[in-house]
């Protein structure tokens, strides 16, 4: 596996972003929705329209040649216009996706590390995340200290607590 480095995420990275987020809705590769289909939803929007205004924080990973590979970062979403892992006023929301061929090799837990990092010097004392179920990156999470506060319809909101 080649090596990979962080950096942080810049306005620049919107268009990335978008893709890990068709990545993060269609983690199972099973019956993959069409980019368009995930990007013109609502649901999935709300992650990167506007990228990167006050408040939101990303890290970006990068091969040895600068091509990127996999993102995380973070939005405080309004109580109006709420995300999957939305858990209150104040909490950034976490969305992390990783091109497939990068999955299971340190890349999510080194994005995920990074980004807890950051959301805590910046003085946030919780990030949440909703996760699929049967999402495998659920035993991740769990690793990383994050626990289930509310269950949903097939999917669990997680929030990790930063101090």
């Amino acid at each position: 596996m080649p090596a990979f480095v962080l950096r942080a995420a810049r306005p620049s990275d919107g268009a990335f972003l978008a893709d890990m987020v068709v990545e993060a809705a269609n983690w199972s590769g099973k019956t993959a929705r069409p980019r368009h289909e995930v990007l013109s939803a609502p649901d999935y929007q709300r992650y990167i329209t506007g990228w990167q205004r006050p408040g939101d924080s990303g890290v970006v990973a990068e091969t040895e040649v600068g091509r990127a590979v996999g993102a995380a970062w973070y939005r405080l979403l309004p109580r109006s216009d709420p995300g999957f892992g939305y858990v209150g006023t104040g909490v950034p929301e976490l969305i992390i996706g990783v091109r497939p061929v990068w999955r299971a090799h340190g890349l999510g837990r080194r994005l995920l590390r990074h980004l807890a990092d950051d959301a805590r010097e910046r003085g946030y004392a919780r990030l949440s995340l909703s996760v699929e179920r049967d999402n495998f990156a659920r035993v991740l999470y769990r690793s990383e200290g994050f626990a289930v506060t509310q269950s949903g319809l097939g999917r669990d909101t997680m929030v990790k607590r930063l101090r």
